[in-house]
């Protein structure tokens, strides 16, 4: 995970080359950014330090820091990155790919987190239509769910700036998704326990995000397929305010609730992703299940979660290299006036401890 100063440092990057500070040519106060932020004065100090370094400010402590001019880019050369999250989990190394292909057609990139936050993502979907860019490359909020900033999208679609969207788009909107193939994921999971020797399989998928839908069908798929039961009282479905409850506050209750009643009845579980699994196998473990002798776990991101505890997670594995290059390509294509098409990147299987 990325240190403050270094989230702090990217936020106001991408700010300064939006031309957010045009007005004054100069940031806020070290204390004004400080309360802004909700960080230290010291995580301010850093961060205004990495900032200096790059040539984007001039440091000038307790009356703001002064904006040098060849920090702020034209906005025709700009690309707006919309993600949920920058500075975890697998989206810096599909960051870093999506930047790396649009450097090569000399494009800047301004980068934007909704946090998985309707608002957030109205706020900056606003600040592009003022602000108007080249293209949109955006990872969608609750993508499952009904979303009152379409207006927005149509806007900016109709301004003649093309959107390409991450992992999944919101299905009355037209427009180009670059994802993973989940669907197939989730049938893939589902084979392979079975192939274990496993018939009593459950679930926990999120619910919130068009991702954990389309594996739960392939999940369902698979069982009806192999003749199996659909295990309705062996799933669990959480959503974005349970995922902060749980890896952010350490509220573990309603995961070890799930563990403690329906757990009992299944030998294998298919988990959303990595971030679930990992602290789903610390239950399971305090609770005397062993894993896999007693629960085999499946995941689906391979990211660093799946190797940080006792008993390293089996996980279907994608390419965030390819999936950003491929989003990447695309939208410089639809800026082109070149065909784009939506395409979907296979899954492969990384088999490790928990299975």
């Amino acid at each position: 995970m990325a240190i403050k100063y270094v989230q702090l440092a990217s936020t106001l990057r991408t700010d300064i080359r939006a031309g957010m500070f045009q007005s004054t040519g100069k940031l806020p106060t070290e204390m004004q950014l400080s309360n802004q932020y909700n960080v230290s004065r010291q995580t301010v100090r850093q961060a205004l330090a990495l900032l200096a370094q790059e040539g984007l400010i001039e440091k000038r402590q307790g009356s703001g820091s002064r904006i040098l001019d060849s920090a702020v880019q034209m906005s025709g050369s700009n690309i707006a990155i919309v993600t949920s999250y920058i500075n975890d989990y697998i989206f810096p190394a599909l960051l870093q790919n999506v930047q790396s292909e649009l450097d090569r057609y000399h494009y800047s990139t301004l980068v934007y987190s909704t946090g998985n936050q309707i608002s957030r993502e109205r706020e900056i979907l606003k600040t592009i239509l003022e602000r108007p860019v080249r293209g949109l490359l955006v990872e969608g909020v609750k993508t499952a769910l009904p979303n009152p900033n379409l207006d927005l999208y149509e806007r900016i679609q109709k301004m003649g700036t093309p959107i390409v969207f991450l992992h999944g788009a919101y299905p009355s909107l037209d427009a180009v998704c670059i994802s993973d193939d989940n669907e197939s994921g989730g049938y893939q999971a589902v084979e392979y326990l079975m192939s274990k020797g496993h018939t009593k399989i459950g679930g926990i998928f999120k619910s919130d995000d068009i991702q954990g839908h389309q594996r739960y069908y392939g999940f369902l798929s698979a069982l009806r397929d192999a003749n199996l039961p659909f295990p309705d009282r062996q799933l669990l479905w959480y959503n974005t305010v349970d995922r902060y409850a749980l890896l952010e506050l350490g509220q573990r209750e309603w995961l070890q609730h799930f563990v403690e009643t329906t757990c009992k009845e299944v030998t294998a579980l298919v988990c959303y992703n990595d971030e679930i699994a990992h602290p789903l196998i610390q239950l399971l473990q305090s609770n005397g299940i062993r894993v896999p002798e007693d629960i085999a776990v499946v995941s689906f991101d391979n990211s660093y979660y799946s190797d940080m505890g006792s008993v390293h997670i089996t996980s279907y594995a994608h390419n965030p290299g390819h999936l950003g290059r491929l989003a990447a390509q695309s939208l410089v294509n639809l800026i082109h006036n070149r065909p784009a098409q939506s395409q979907t990147v296979p899954w492969h299987l990384i088999e490790k401890q928990s299975s």
